[in-house]
């Protein structure tokens, strides 16, 4: 028990350095910037489904589920992705490493937790080009990097067979940098660059909770329902703003000119509140399939600093279809046959509006639970597309590659000496 302790300090100590820079679309600097996947990698493999609670799976994304485990619980789970973006005329590509979550599960009886780390949103984009002013041909980029993460604790009681309730907390915290420089091309070719920095000190408390029934439709089969609400909250920023001009000596070292920091305002930002419904049906250990729908108040977002005229935002919806299959859970002649197989398709509008473009998420997914005694190792595949190349807008199609380990123990039971 002691070296599983340790595993879990260690692995706490070192994901929040590579929680950053995990995502490359041009798309997260708007608002919080990209949203991550709340759950874990089993529900990822559904289409995002996540309507069950399980006796040795953690669950991320409803808190009722912390009552239904009957194991101490450790989750970790990161995820590879491949990206092409392309506009009407250019292409380009990116690959990302990101971490997803660490957990960790503990059954009090009818009464469960879970405490644990998450990204909440990441910010990673660089964008180029070049254009004409009054003084000649510039290059500019702009590109930002950051992150906010969430440590999260939360809890659950079973109040009967059919329903359980939960609640959890969240602590939300990161920093967003936004780099904006320009360089003069001609008439009169010019090293130095003029440089925007603007940069973001985020933090704040959020909650989210969740209710689970489940009941027989009859001997076979069993009917699955869930409800999570979040309610809105509220994130203080410390903002800051830098205008300077920077050259670069031939080691690569940068050199800062006419440095001027600018006082700029510090507002809240918004976490606007989401629901979620689902139901499915399915047979215990066997199948199940089922959807889900999340609601989410996106038409408070706002900018972390000024306005953008060709951004607004508007309320967003997230529809989820999945389920699994099992052939055999208890089979010894065949592992395979022991297999969790997963599939599952999404949609979502994103609730983000550039050049009157609704941006929308499609993408579907499979996966594979193996088993591994009370521990499984979750392999899940996702294709998937996202914004569009109309409006001089950037189309993204991703292919992405997560592996979720969850280790099963029992800590708490007294041992008992014949």
């Amino acid at each position: 028990m002691i070296k599983k302790l340790i595993v879990i300090v260690c692995f706490f100590v070192a994901m929040p350095t590579w929680a950053q820079d995990n995502t490359a679309s041009p798309y997260s600097y708007y608002g919080l910037g990209e949203v991550k996947f709340n759950g874990t990698q089993d529900a990822k493999s559904m289409g995002g489904l996540s309507i069950v609670g399980d006796s040795i799976q953690l669950a991320l994304m409803n808190p009722a589920s912390f009552s239904k485990l009957k194991l101490t619980t450790f989750a970790v789970g990161g995820t590879n992705s491949s990206t092409n973006f392309k506009t009407q005329s250019e292409k380009e590509k990116a690959q990302r490493t990101s971490f997803d979550y660490l957990a960790v599960g503990l059954p009090f009886g009818k009464f469960g937790a879970a405490f644990g780390l998450k990204p909440y949103t990441a910010v990673g984009y660089k964008n180029e080009s070049t254009f004409t002013d009054e003084t000649g041909n510039k290059f500019q980029r702009s590109q930002g990097n950051g992150f906010i993460n969430k440590v999260f604790l939360g809890g659950s009681y079973q109040i009967t067979k059919k329903i359980s309730l939960g609640a959890e907390i969240m602590y939300h915290f990161g920093d967003i940098t936004n780099d904006y420089t320009e360089t003069l091309l001609s008439p009169d070719p010019t090293q130095y660059i003029s440089r925007k920095r603007d940069f973001s000190k985020v933090n704040g408390f959020a909650s989210n909770f969740g209710m689970l029934y489940q009941t027989n439709i009859n001997s076979k089969l069993t009917l699955h329902s869930s409800i999570t609400y979040s309610p809105e909250s509220r994130l203080s920023t410390n903002n800051s703003r830098n205008i300077s001009t920077v050259a670069y000596a031939g080691n690569g070292a940068e050199l800062i000119y006419d440095n001027e920091e600018i006082d700029v305002i510090d507002k809240d930002l918004i976490i606007p509140s989401k629901v979620s419904f689902g139901a499915g049906i399915g047979k215990n250990k066997s199948w199940l399939i089922g959807t889900e729908i999340t609601l989410t108040e996106n038409k408070k977002l706002v900018n972390r600093f000024e306005d953008q005229a060709n951004v607004s935002y508007e309320n967003s919806t997230r529809i989820a279809l999945g389920g699994y299959y099992v052939p055999k859970y208890d089979s010894f002649s065949s592992y395979f046959e022991r297999i969790i197989y997963r599939a599952g398709f999404k949609y979502e509008n994103i609730g983000l509006v550039i050049n009157n473009q609704s941006i929308k998420d499609y993408g579907i997914n499979i996966g594979f639970g193996l088993p591994l005694g009370f521990s499984k190792v979750d392999l899940g595949f996702e294709l998937g597309k996202r914004g569009t190349t109309s409006a001089n807008l950037i189309e993204e199609n991703y292919f992405n590659l997560s592996i979720g380990l969850n280790l099963g123990a029992r800590w708490f039971e007294k041992r008992k000496i014949d």
